[in-house]
């Protein structure tokens, strides 16, 4: 094992394994960024720079309503104080809090250039300024009462709190997002009222499950609005597991502007995307006709996001063209949801929404005691001073008199009046304008109400059912000063379900409709032309390559390709390269084995059907919307089991079979007679001697049987003329008719074009 060397405190050499060494010092740092760094406290839902922020601008006095100050000097004190990191990592989480539109109760009241939901960069800190707002005074109240443990700052001068009292749930209302070693938090902002209404059942119901209380907490409420479209199962497994994520896509609605025309309004946008990326991405794809339903898109925001889109024609459905772009932009994204946080601010943990709010309101209660104690202390104090000053009053002159000619006069009075050394400190240390406010009545009046006030919180202290009245006393003060009635309490986020649309007509949607000439290489390689190219003579292949086939079909079509592995792939005709060069290998675009190869490559129609068939001579029927696979992978149709292969795919139309082998036997046989299936072996559709299946193609029997040679030239026969080949399946057949093609194809295939293009 490697040692490391490392100096010991004596002077001398200690030996210390590199692997322990390692381990130690990354298990420090991995504890340090999770516990000071990226999770957040349960119980007050921040990190230690927010609560640094918000106490150092609580020792600077910058209350609400109070002058603001420089957004540099906050910074500073609170580098200085308690904070050594980097002034701009200070700034930029100052900002964060003093933005509307990423924290649903902003707690800093920020003047100047914040930044905005553009995304545009904040001012400078020496142009700002800043003080707190309500809810941060909510979040510090009581912290001057011995409502929290402090610790030394990292220079041992001054004093930090461990955590702030927190009169607000503000772990779920303003949420939370960071990265540590190992684990990661992502907490969406939530409305005040519903936690507050949930907090509420849980005192009433400590055993209250999270599924109860998504009656009072449907799920997040975004500053930016929104509306959430995951079903309320989801939603529920999410706040139950503390892990999952919200669909969340953009508000809008269709405004008539006259002769049946209309345009669509965005007026708001998903929370933590920046409008002004998301105007030039939607700029990017209509310029690239992959919104092909839009025809123009303007921003007209000013204080309030506007965003008009023109569609392509009044004909245009509104709820297919928003789909289109929900489809492709960030007009729908995903918020994940990972509650991960420190409970008790030491043990990391994945909890749900019921133990959050159960955290946050033991924290209450126990912040709730602490500053009853600290009251009660207090009030004892006074009564303790109260009972000097009344000795004080009722012998003023001797008390005078003492003080005026003794040296020490404190033990002198401590001995004559047995007062306490804080009463006789109390005498000694009034001045003399307070003697005319000495009056016996108001200090026994202000000494019977703070008896009456200390028995109220001994009572409180001794019974747990009084403590958590109060707290609930509490928490609907906060919910009443944050309810749906007032500007900032009011629900901006809501719910819907997504609209049914055919998938397919989505996908039509995002792709402008244009016809192209899809063009296949023997060696596997696809394009596709603009356009329906007859002519395909000019085409320009790879050394050693030759055009396979060409079929007519559109930008907006799907391709299917089966494969020699007897599987079937879908490609979109939107995605294939252009005809400028020689195309892409098609391999790139399905998962297919080394050894595997394509047999055929046609449009999809849907509502047809095709018969296949393997080199040993076996197949069936198959309909064509079976063999639309929707992954890379593909969909297995007909099973084949090396060295056997998948050879041949044709439409399955007409009464009649024929199949052609590698010994240019020929046989010709009633569709009938072959099965229609899914997927499987298939059975015996030509017996061979020698080699196996070459080709099989179906057709009508007045049309007869027509085939292409290599020179374009198309001979047909009449049923009559096949009276020789006709036969039943699973027979040998004969020799190929006068003038077949020695490549032992028909030519055409499903497309029905030949495989020069003609």
């Amino acid at each position: 094992m490697p040692k490391k060397v490392i100096p010991g405190d004596s002077g001398g050499v200690q030996d210390v394994t590199l692997r322990e060494a390692l381990e130690e010092r990354y298990l420090a740092y991995a504890l340090s960024t999770i516990m000071h760094r990226a999770l957040p406290d349960a119980r007050d839902g921040l990190k230690p720079v927010h609560r640094r922020i918000l106490y150092g601008m609580r020792l600077l006095r910058l209350d609400p309503g109070a002058a603001l100050k420089k957004s540099a000097k906050i910074v500073g004190d609170v580098m200085g104080n308690f904070h050594p990191h980097g002034d701009q990592a200070i700034y930029d989480a100052l900002v964060r809090l003093a933005q509307d539109f990423s924290s649903r109760y902003p707690l800093v009241d920020g003047q100047g250039n914040f930044g905005n939901i553009d995304g545009d960069n904040p001012a400078a800190m020496r142009y700002t300024e800043a003080r707190l707002t309500d809810a941060a005074k909510l979040l510090l109240d009581g912290i001057d009462e011995d409502a929290v443990n402090f610790r030394p700052s990292y220079d041992g001068v001054s004093q930090e709190p461990v955590v702030l009292p927190a009169a607000i749930p503000n772990l779920l209302a303003n949420g939370s997002q960071g990265i540590a070693v190992g684990m990661a938090t992502s907490i969406p902002p939530h409305n005040i009222a519903e936690l507050c209404d949930a907090a509420l059942h849980l005192i009433e119901q400590p055993n209250a499950r999270t599924k109860t209380l998504l009656k009072f907490v449907p799920g997040p409420d975004f500053p930016t609005g929104g509306v959430i479209v995951d079903p309320a199962e989801t939603i529920a497994e999410a706040y139950a597991t503390g892990r999952g994520s919200f669909r969340l896509r953009a508000r809008w609605r269709s405004e008539d502007t006259g002769r049946g025309t209309y345009q669509i309004v965005i007026t708001e946008i998903p929370w933590q995307v920046q409008k002004m990326r998301l105007v030039e991405r939607i700029a990017e794809l209509i310029n690239e006709k992959k919104l092909p339903l839009i025809a123009d898109m303007r921003d007209e925001s000013a204080e309030d996001v506007r965003l008009v889109f023109e569609p392509r024609s009044r004909s245009v459905d509104p709820v297919l063209m928003m789909e289109s772009l929900f489809k492709l932009t960030e007009l729908e994204s995903r918020v994940s949801l990972n509650m991960n946080v420190l409970v008790g601010g030491r043990v990391p943990k994945v909890v749900g929404l019921a133990e959050v709010l159960t955290e946050w309101l033991a924290h209450r209660r126990e912040v709730l005691l602490r500053r009853s104690r600290y009251r009660l202390g207090q009030i004892e104090n006074r009564i303790e001073v109260l009972g000097g000053y009344l000795v004080a009053y009722l012998n003023l002159d001797r008390v005078i008199k003492i003080i005026r000619k003794e040296d020490e006069p404190k033990p002198v009075l401590m001995k004559m009046f047995k007062l306490s050394d804080v009463q006789a400190d109390a005498i000694l240390n009034m001045r003399l304008r307070n003697l005319r406010r000495l009056e016996e009545m108001e200090i026994r009046n202000e000494d019977k109400e703070l008896r009456a006030e200390k028995k109220s919180i001994e009572s409180l202290i001794r019974s747990e059912k009084e403590q958590w009245k109060t707290v609930a006393g509490q928490v609907r003060e906060v919910r009443d000063r944050y309810g749906a009635k007032t500007a900032l309490g009011k629900r901006r986020t809501t719910f819907a379900e997504v609209p049914h649309h055919n998938e397919a007509e989505i996908e039509e949607a995002l792709v402008e409709r244009e016809p192209i000439t899809v063009v296949v290489s023997e060696k596997g390689w696809i394009r596709a032309l603009r356009g329906q190219v007859a002519d395909l003579s000019g085409l320009a292949f790879k050394t050693d390559d030759a055009l396979k086939l060409a079929f007519f079909a559109e930008t907006t079509s799907k391709l299917l390709v089966f494969a020699t592995n007897g599987r079937c792939y879908t490609i979109e005709a939107a995605k294939l390269p252009g005809g400028r060069g020689h195309g892409e290998p098609v391999r790139l675009y399905l998962d297919l084995e080394q050894d595997g190869d394509v047999v055929s490559v046609f449009r999809y129609e849907g509502g047809r059907k095709l018969i296949v068939g393997s080199h040993e001579g076996r197949g069936f029927i198959v309909p064509e919307d079976e063999c639309v696979a929707n992954t890379r992978k593909g969909k297995q149709i007909l099973n084949v089991k090396a060295p056997d292969k998948a050879c041949a795919i044709a439409i399955a139309e007409g009464e009649l079979v024929a199949a052609i082998g590698e010994n240019r036997k020929m046989l010709v046989f009633p569709i009938d007679q072959v099965p229609e299936m899914t997927r499987g072996r298939g059975v015996r559709l030509q017996r061979h001697k020698d080699g196996g299946l070459s080709d099989l193609k179906t057709f009508e029997a007045e049309k007869g049987l027509s085939w292409t040679d290599s020179a374009d030239r198309v001979f047909t026969l009449s049923l009559k003329e096949l009276a020789d080949w006709r036969g039943n399946r699973s027979d040998a057949g004969r020799l190929a008719p006068k003038g077949f093609p020695k490549t032992n194809k028909f030519g055409g295939g499903p497309n029905g074009r030949a495989a020069s293009g003609g």
